[in-house]
């Protein structure tokens, strides 16, 4: 099992999972090369990296992350053509929250992802409470457990 901190990502091959915690308004993203079996995890903070004081950290941030990502996969011998993708999280966490980090978060993904042209096969985002993923680079099933709301599998 493969860890993912916050701000953080990974990339493994089959049979590996990939895990991280605590997806409350951070964002889980996961791209997936289902024939080479080859996956990434990516549990960002914030939407976007342009107007970051410190841009040393591409993983903090939904849209560089994304981005970075896809590039380290394809290293991998991953094709970003073949790249299919699920976002988990982006909860609204404090009902006064202004900011809406979460929701940002979401919008990022989706356009960055667009822009790449990695399409999402699969998301459980918003609402308001907080989410674990564990990804099975072996099946492509991502499994989301919640506290008081059961588990499932996308």
């Amino acid at each position: 099992m493969v860890v993912v901190g916050i701000g953080d990502c990974a990339i493994a091959r089959s049979p590996a999972k990939i895990k991280t915690s605590g997806l409350g308004s951070c964002l889980g993203v996961i791209l997936y090369d289902r024939q080479e079996k080859i996956g990434g995890l990516l549990h960002t903070m914030l939407p976007n990296i342009e107007k970051a004081r410190t841009k040393n950290n591409p993983a903090k941030f939904t849209d560089s992350g994304i981005e970075y990502l896809v590039e380290e996969i394809i290293k991998k011998r991953g094709s970003r053509k073949k790249l299919e993708a699920k976002i988990v999280g982006g909860a609204s966490m404090f009902e006064n929250s202004h900011m809406n980090i979460g929701e940002r978060n979401i919008k990022s993904a989706r356009e960055t992802l667009k822009k790449l042209g990695i399409s999402i096969i699969a998301e459980d985002t918003g609402k308001n409470y907080g989410r674990t993923i564990i990804f099975d680079t072996f099946t492509g099933d991502l499994l989301i457990k919640t506290i008081l709301r059961g588990d499932k599998v996308i």
